[in-house]
């Protein structure tokens, strides 16, 4: 019985120590990372130009949309002797030709005159009653989104004879009431334009429409991935009116981002929007791109590269099963959990760079983290030498031409008849975006991609 325990014995040993000499631990020491503090960069401000266009049939509808029964009413008499009420009694129609908008509009007016001396009471009143469909030609300015108008009314078509109210009766006198229209004239017109200054102000829609842009959307499932946009200024010019359509040039200043991860908030703030109108607008978008790529998803990325990769030679080998990414001092540590003949973590650490032929960032200046190389010395000097190192390098990047292209295949739904809001149709193209540069933060890779494009907006259809 001694005998065979001492043969099992001899045995455990000799395995124990053919295991100790195929693979060895390492335990290196871990570079913490840099101090916890908020991700912050600094990212150029996109121009997007979009020119807007309003069609006439849009203010005549917003027009009648807002204008309805009794328009006008002046119930005292004493100021100017005359009380007055204007209904409209059906939809007003707009056109426009050289710049003028021509208004078309069935009224009913009531008006009280008084008329003699207050000397011994001797004055008196009348009530005169009018039915009849006017002719306006206005001239139309639209300022900072708000529509106004300087009208003049140029005939009276009536559908019945004007009646003046004489002992409860009703009495025509059209032929009295045509030649004394400059009466009617001045106060009618100044109450269709106050009307349409009223009900004309599109600055609420834009600003919904800014807020339905500012919604940050997903942009792919895979890297989880969200696009967002930040408004900051509003810029617009005077408008024209030519061709039965109102046109003018919008500028949006604003930032946009992508972020990994969780969605991001809206933080969209209508009150802070600064509106400001100019006189010239470029015809052309400049969007710069904060991709945010999470340490998080990049790890995943590079460990998809690694998997089922072997590293070594003869018969020491290496797998790498896992990749974790931080920042220290702005470099970047890669952690690589091996097994194999060397079972532990290695930390390697590099600057990111990018590859505009290949469209991949890679590190540059990739070597073992000093205290790791120490380690390595002592237990596998091959793992230490340039070749197995080599062979790891070309494992830690990754192409982004597959994002790139995504980002622009995801966009252009946007940018193809797109309408945030009823009535608002969004349309325009980009060129090919453009790599700039890379940032370190303490939890992100951050790209900044740039690109440059058309984009116009017509307003057609609003609620």
């Amino acid at each position: 019985m001694k005998y065979l325990l001492g043969i099992l014995l001899i045995f455990l040993c000799s395995k124990f120590l053919v295991s100790c000499a195929t693979t060895s631990k390492i335990e290196a020491l871990k570079p913490l990372p840099s101090d916890n503090v908020p991700l912050v960069y600094k990212n150029k401000t996109s121009f997007i130009s979009m020119p807007v266009e309003i069609s006439v049939k849009e203010i005549e509808k917003q027009v009648n949309k807002n204008i309805k029964g009794l328009i006008f009413e002046d119930n005292t008499i004493e100021d100017d002797k005359t009380e007055m009420k204007i209904w409209k009694t059906n939809d007003i129609t707009i056109s426009e030709k050289n710049g003028i908008i021509t208004s078309i509009i069935p009224l009913k007016i009531w008006a009280k005159f008084k008329y003699g001396t207050e000397f011994l009471g001797l004055n008196d009143t009348r009530e005169v009653n009018m039915n009849g469909i006017i002719t306006l030609t206005s001239k139309a300015h639209l300022t900072n989104w708000k529509l106004t108008t300087t009208s003049k009314l140029e005939t009276i078509k009536w559908n019945e004879s004007p009646t003046v109210l004489i002992a409860g009766k009703n009495v025509p006198i059209t032929y009295i009431i045509n030649p004394t229209l400059s009466l009617f004239k001045t106060k009618i017109a100044k109450t269709v334009d106050d009307a349409i200054n009223a009900t004309c102000d599109f600055k609420p829609q834009v600003l919904d429409v800014l807020g339905t842009l500012s919604t940050p959307f997903l942009t792919s499932d895979a890297y989880e991935a969200w696009f967002k946009l930040i408004p900051i200024e509003l810029y617009v010019t005077d408008a024209v009116l030519k061709n039965n359509k109102i046109t003018m040039d919008m500028g949006l200043k604003c930032d946009m981002q992508t972020m990994v991860g969780q969605e991001p908030k809206n933080n969209f703030d209508a009150k802070a929007i600064v509106l400001k109108p100019v006189n010239k607008m470029p015809d052309r978008v400049t969007v710069s791109v904060a991709a945010v790529s999470t340490f998080a998803s990049a790890s995943k990325v590079i460990t998809k590269n690694f998997k089922g990769q072997e590293f070594g030679s003869g018969n020491r080998k290496i797998v790498v099963q896992g990749v974790e990414i931080w920042e220290k001092d702005k470099k970047l540590i890669i952690a690589l959990d091996i097994t194999g003949s060397i079972n532990g973590t290695i930390y390697l650490s590099g600057i990111p760079k990018y590859n505009a032929e290949t469209f991949e960032i890679y590190f540059d200046e990739l070597d073992y983290v000093l205290n790791t190389k120490n380690v390595l010395l002592k237990s596998a000097n091959w793992l230490a030498q340039g070749t197995i190192l080599k062979k790891i390098r070309e494992n830690c990047k990754y192409s982004i031409k597959e994002n790139l292209d995504e980002g622009k295949k995801n966009m252009q739904p946007y940018l193809e008849n797109y309408s945030p809001t009823k009535g608002v149709f969004v349309n325009g193209s980009f060129d090919n975006f453009v790599f700039e540069r890379i940032e370190l933060s303490n939890k992100a890779i951050i790209a900044f991609i740039t690109t440059t494009g058309k984009m116009d907006i017509k307003i057609d259809g609003l609620e």
